[in-house]
């Protein structure tokens, strides 16, 4: 039986980790939801992308400070990299993921 991964294992990679702090009742959550769908499928294993529901993990979200909903952190070796809240369009996440997957 495989182990699942812990959260602070999965962001410890040397692949970036877009991760999106959502809420069930959120409206603008719900727009993100698509573009992120169509996201991972473009960039393949140049991003994971992990979902976390604030009410669901209020811990994790109290972490990182979230404040408010949808809040997409990107982490690259535990680090974070980038963070900014409301819906971002799928063109600027492929430009903001390349822009770290090129560093070293």
């Amino acid at each position: 039986m495989e182990k699942k991964e812990s959260f602070s294992e999965i962001i410890q990679g040397s692949t970036p980790v877009l991760v999106d702090f959502f809420a069930e009742w959120c409206g603008p959550c719900k727009t993100m939801s698509p573009i992120l769908k169509d996201f991972a499928t473009q960039m393949g294993d140049k991003v994971r992308v992990l979902k976390i529901d604030v009410d669901k993990s209020p811990s994790t979200a109290a972490t990182y400070r979230i404040q408010g909903v949808p809040t997409l952190i990107l982490f690259k070796d535990g680090k974070i990299v980038w963070r900014q809240s409301g819906v971002v369009q799928k063109q600027q996440l492929a430009q903001i993921v390349n822009q770290f997957s090129q560093q070293v």
